[in-house]
This record gives C-alpha cells, sequence and structure tokens, in this order.
C-alpha cells in the first residue's frame, strides 16, 4: 500500500509547532464557542490579532500564509460586502466589518491546526486522548494520505486516454461526456483502493482488539496546559475589553 506524507507548511523548530495535536483542536473550539455568539466588531479583531502572532510564532511564512488562505479572505471578504448591502442598520460598515472580521477569527483557528500538525500525529492524539474509535480514526488517516493519489490517477487517465486517440476536441457536449466517464473512471479506481485499503488494513488487526497498544505515545505536558488555558484567557480578555467599552453584543 503506498501512502503520500503531506508536507507541513511550518518550521519543525517553531516555539508552537510541537504542541500536541489535541491541545491544539481544544484551543480552536475554545475561539469558535466563544465567537459564534459574539456579534461585535471588537472581540474578534483582538482575538484575530492575537492569532496572527501565535500563526508568526507557528513558522508559518507570510507568502504561505496567503497562498493557503486567499479563498478564505475572498470568501470573508464577500461575506463582508454582502452584508454590508443586505443590512438596513445605520452602521451598517461596522456591522460588514464585523461579519468578515468573525469568519477570519474563527477560520485560522482550524487552518492553523491542520497546517502545524501531521496527519499521524493528530490521529495518534485523537486515540489516545479523545479515545477515538482506532478502526475509523486511522482508516481516515489512510484515506486522507491517499487523497494525493487521485491528482495524479486523474492526469494519468486523461494521457491515456488521450494516447488512444479520445478528445473532446472543440465540442463541449463531447467534453461533457468524456469529463462524466472520465469521473466515473477514477471513481472506480478509489473504489477499488478502498476495498485494498480496507483489506490490508483488516489483515494488520485493527478493529480486532479493543486494547491496542501505541506504537507513538503522546503526552500533554504543562506547557500544552499553559497554551490552552493562554486561549481562554485570551478569549475572556476580548470579550471583558469589549463589555467595558460597551460594544460586546450577543449575535442571536
Amino acid at each position: 500500500m503506498t501512502t503520500i506524507a503531506l508536507p507541513l507548511v511550518t518550521r519543525a523548530n517553531a516555539p508552537l509547532a510541537r504542541l500536541n495535536p489535541v491541545t491544539k483542536l481544544g484551543a480552536a473550539l475554545v475561539v469558535m464557542a466563544a465567537l459564534l455568539v459574539t456579534g461585535d466588531l471588537l472581540t474578534p479583531a483582538l482575538v484575530l490579532a492575537v492569532e496572527l502572532v501565535v500563526i508568526a510564532a507557528s513558522g508559518i511564512g507570510l507568502r504561505t500564509f496567503v497562498l493557503r488562505l486567499w479563498l478564505l479572505l475572498v470568501a470573508a471578504a464577500g461575506l463582508g460586502v454582502s452584508t454590508f448591502l443586505l443590512t438596513a442598520a445605520t452602521d451598517r460598515y461596522t456591522v460588514a466589518a464585523a461579519m468578515a472580521v468573525r469568519i477570519l477569527a474563527i477560520s485560522l483557528p482550524g487552518v492553523w491546526v491542520f497546517a502545524t500538525t501531521d496527519p499521524t500525529e493528530f490521529a495518534d492524539a485523537l486515540v489516545q486522548h479523545l479515545k477515538a474509535p482506532a478502526r475509523f480514526t486511522f482508516g481516515a488517516l489512510a484515506a486522507f494520505r491517499l487523497v494525493p493519489l487521485l491528482g495524479d490517477e486523474w492526469h494519468t487517465l486523461l494521457l491515456a486516454r488521450r494516447a488512444r486517440g479520445i478528445d473532446a476536441g472543440w465540442s463541449p457536449i463531447r467534453r461533457l461526456r468524456l469529463f462524466g466517464s472520465a469521473t466515473f473512471a477514477l471513481l472506480v479506481a478509489a473504489i477499488r483502493r478502498g476495498v485494498r485499503l480496507a483489506t490490508a488494513m483488516e489483515a494488520r488487526g485493527f478493529g480486532r482488539n479493543p486494547d491496542r497498544t501505541v506504537a507513538r505515545p503522546q503526552r500533554i505536558g504543562p506547557g500544552n496546559w499553559a497554551f490552552l488555558g493562554g486561549t481562554v484567557l485570551v478569549v475572556a480578555g476580548a470579550i471583558a475589553v469589549s463589555l467595558a467599552v460597551g460594544s460586546w453584543r450577543f449575535l442571536f
């Protein structure tokens, strides 16, 4: 079974690169839970400023950051513009800006978690600390690592068809039909690969023994607890500042 290792976009020696994946996930959930019910501009803006500092401390370069998040930036800007056009409030500039900033502040932690975490370590942490089912977790991990192969198979499939003289030419209808048949062929290949993967995992004993041993133990040390506690303090502090200046409001 061939797997593809997805490269991380962070430096290995970055201060926050080696946090436990469960700690990162917990911090992202804390930020999400707080900002989902916050409707003002100041609270998500303060949280977003801290998030940018965390991303910089995680070793993610500015160019990589922009390339990875350009679609999210466009979506946030689009939501801000649509909110501005559709709202009838007198302070619609503030409402639109709050919407765009809140979307960014909620989304960035999730992107940061997966950009700075090795998928294998993430799966190990879920099984060890959150008691996730090993059969499902490692099956999802294996499937995730095989995703890049779909692009290579698609390219190979198109080249093979072109070598056999199958070409759509300038006809949009024929091009659509060939795209549908190629997609079906890729789906069949993916299903066959999934069956072989499931058979290989069953042969290795996944899911047979509920008391599996751990090959790569991961512990949550004091630094992880400090980071999680710091996240709670940052979110609580941002809300406290907004309450102090009278800008905080409940979204619903």
